[in-house]
């Protein structure tokens, strides 16, 4: 007997999780609009209506020296990326101020390499010391592979959130990148969040993966207590090793979101990469179990404009005040951090 996704739904609200190693088969051939509506509800019962927008800028870019095989920075890929060495304090803090007071939650610095050099940590410090005492928007970067007492001074000048994807599952990782391994980035996750760090760790379809590896990153991220998880969806570049892989269709994407958010009930689903690839870019993900989104110019695939995105969110009755304006207001209590 089929199992009804919209029933499902109800009893995970109720306090029911899906355990890994159960049979989730049925989430495979469930019917797309009853499970739809099924991840849209639960959406709705632990997230409500906020949506949470974030951006990010590249702060340093190509000539990275591991070898993930979907990644344009790589320098083991040949895709003839644009390369600049750490932006300076100023363009850094101009678009942090840009994009607050266009209303985004929280702002990223994204850096290409395993890792930053003891000089350009000591810059990211000194950027981030100026954007927690200018600024109100939360502070997020992503910065590679970090020493506990590294993640300690990040805290200290004002970030809250750390990002590190994990990719994929443990199962299918080698096939994504050798010159770091699963076990590596599950520790560094921990030793952010050792520090009182959040974190926001997510992955890519569509780079060959099964079905079930999707779901054992779904179950990895819960076990991790992630509680922000961006679902990027591969758009194969020219030059690396996934390139002629085939794009995802819109129902993929559909469904993995909705799948996670039946295993992540509590967690944001974060619209992240690939967008162009659904109608609308994305709209129909809001109804189908996503409740927060990278906005902005991303890195190596385009999106909406932020007052695009925040323009279609308000008419599905999405609420896109950004956590530090209503704390600032003194508005009610402030939505857990991601």
């Amino acid at each position: 007997m089929a199992t009804d996704v919209r029933k499902l739904a109800d009893e995970i609200i109720d306090g029911r999780r899906l355990e890994e190693g159960e049979n989730l088969s049925f989430l495979l051939s469930a019917d797309l609009e009853e499970l739809r509506q099924g991840a849209d509800r639960i959406r709705k019962h632990f997230r409500g209506e906020k949506v949470d927008l974030c951006t990010i800028i590249s702060g340093k870019e190509g000539r990275c020296s591991e070898n993930c095989r979907f990644c344009a920075q790589s320098a083991h890929n040949h895709t003839g990326c644009e390369v600049h060495d750490l932006l300076d304090a100023e363009e850094v803090i101009a678009a942090a101020r840009a994009n607050q007071e266009e209303g985004v939650d929280r702002f990223a610095m994204v850096n290409s390499g395993r890792k930053p050099t003891e000089e350009e940590f000591e810059k990211i410090i000194g950027i981030y010391t100026r954007m927690r005492d200018e600024l109100k928007i939360h502070l997020c970067c992503s910065l590679g592979f970090l020493t506990s007492e590294q993640f300690r001074r990040l805290k200290e000048a004002g970030v809250t959130s750390i990002h590190c994807n994990i990719e994929t599952s443990l199962r299918n990782f080698p096939n994504v990148c050798t010159t770091h391994t699963f076990k590596d980035k599950i520790e560094n996750i921990r030793r952010a969040q050792a520090e009182g760090l959040s974190v926001c760790s997510g992955g890519i379809i569509g780079m060959g993966e099964t079905w079930q590896d999707r779901i054992d990153m779904a179950f990895t991220l819960r076990e991790l207590g992630i509680r922000s998880i961006p679902v990027n969806s591969l758009m194969p570049i020219k030059g690396t090793p996934m390139e002629l892989l085939p794009r995802l269709t819109e129902e993929d994407i559909i469904r993995t979101i909705c799948i996670f958010r039946y295993i992540n009930p509590e967690a944001d689903i974060r619209l992240a990469g690939g967008r162009s690839l659904m109608a609308d870019n994305g709209r129909s993900a809001f109804s189908s179990g996503a409740s927060s989104s990278i906005t902005g110019n991303m890195l190596t695939t385009s999106g909406s404009t932020i007052r695009q995105d925040r323009e279609m969110l308000a008419e599905l009755g999405r609420d896109t005040t950004p956590d530090w304006e209503n704390r600032s207001r003194g508005c009610g209590e402030k939505r857990p951090q991601a």
